[in-house]
């Protein structure tokens, strides 16, 4: 059974995301890329949003733990749509893990043989729920 590579990137980035690897997690990033932050909160440029991922780690205190559901991944023209089961868990005040399930959205371009993500959007179509800024 054919397994599209992306797959494998997105596994790849989880793991880089929870060794604090962000070096290894910006590969897979174009130089142009978007990341939603959080709703009405986008940055962008691989320095602009390894800085995030390394505040987002440091928010909930290096115990982040990112695991994918199902998936769906739709080429087009060099590009790919990768829709999503997110699942993200954490410490919450008490001590006790919170658990989160996203459908997030994800961009990525074809350059050179390899997929870059272009838009990290693991808000999803939430970020329709929230207000614009």
């Amino acid at each position: 059974m054919y397994e599209h590579p992306l797959r494998n990137i997105i596994k790849a980035c989880d793991r880089a995301i929870l060794a604090k690897d962000f070096d290894s997690l910006m590969e897979h990033y174009a130089d142009d890329a978007a990341l939603v932050v959080k709703p009405g909160m986008i940055v962008k440029g691989k320095d602009n949003i390894r800085s995030a991922f390394i505040s987002i780690s440091d928010y909930f205190q290096d115990q982040l733990v990112v695991k994918q559901g199902d998936i769906q991944i739709i080429e087009g023209g060099g590009d790919a749509l990768v829709i999503m089961e997110s699942q993200l868990f954490y410490p919450d005040e008490q001590g006790a893990t919170t658990e989160i399930t996203r459908r997030a959205t994800y961009v990525f371009r074809l350059e050179n043989d390899r997929w870059l993500c272009t838009i990290d959007n693991s808000y999803g179509t939430s970020v329709l729920d929230a207000e614009s800024t």
